[in-house]
C-alpha cells in the first residue's frame, strides 16, 4: 500500500524534487562565507538539479541521472558523518562543554532523508513511472 502511494503518478515527480531538501538543510551559520561548509551542499544540490532536469524535463531514460542522484545523497550522508564530530560540541563561556543538539538533530534528519531518497530512487516502480512518462511524451 505504501509503495503504491509513493509511486503514484503525482508522487514520483514531487518526491524526486524533494531530493534537494536533505542536501541544503544546515544550521544558518553554516552558510556564512567565513565557514568552508557552504560549497559542499551547493555542489551536491547542483548535481541533483542536473539529474532532475535530465529525468523530469528532458525525459532522459538513461541510467546516469539515477546514479548522480544516488551519488549526491550518499555523499551527503558521508560528509555529514564527517562533520558531526567537529560540530557536536562547543565550549561554553565558563569552560564547560555544551552539546550542539540543533546541529546533531539537523544532521540526523538530513541523513535519514538522504537514505530515504537513495532507497526511493532504487524502487522499480519509480523508475517504471519515469520511463512510462518518457514514452508517452
Amino acid at each position: 500500500m505504501f509503495r503504491k502511494v509513493i509511486s503514484s503518478r503525482f508522487a514520483v515527480p514531487v518526491l524526486l524534487c524533494f531530493q534537494v531538501v536533505p542536501l541544503i538543510i544546515f544550521p544558518f551559520k553554516s552558510y556564512s562565507l567565513s565557514s568552508q561548509e557552504w560549497w559542499l551542499p551547493l555542489m551536491l544540490t547542483l548535481l541533483a538539479i542536473i539529474a532532475l532536469v535530465q529525468l523530469l524535463v528532458r525525459r532522459n531514460h538513461a541510467a546516469w541521472p539515477w546514479y548522480l542522484l544516488s551519488f549526491a545523497q550518499g555523499f551527503n550522508i558521508i560528509s555529514r558523518l564527517m562533520m558531526v564530530m567537529p560540530h557536536a560540541t562547543s565550549t561554553a563561556q565558563g569552560g564547560g562543554v555544551v552539546v550542539n543538539s540543533t546541529y546533531l538533530a539537523v544532521a540526523f534528519v538530513a541523513m535519514l532523508l538522504s537514505a530515504f531518497e537513495i532507497w526511493y530512487c532504487e524502487l522499480p516502480e519509480v523508475r517504471k513511472r519515469i520511463v512510462a512518462t518518457v514514452s508517452r511524451a
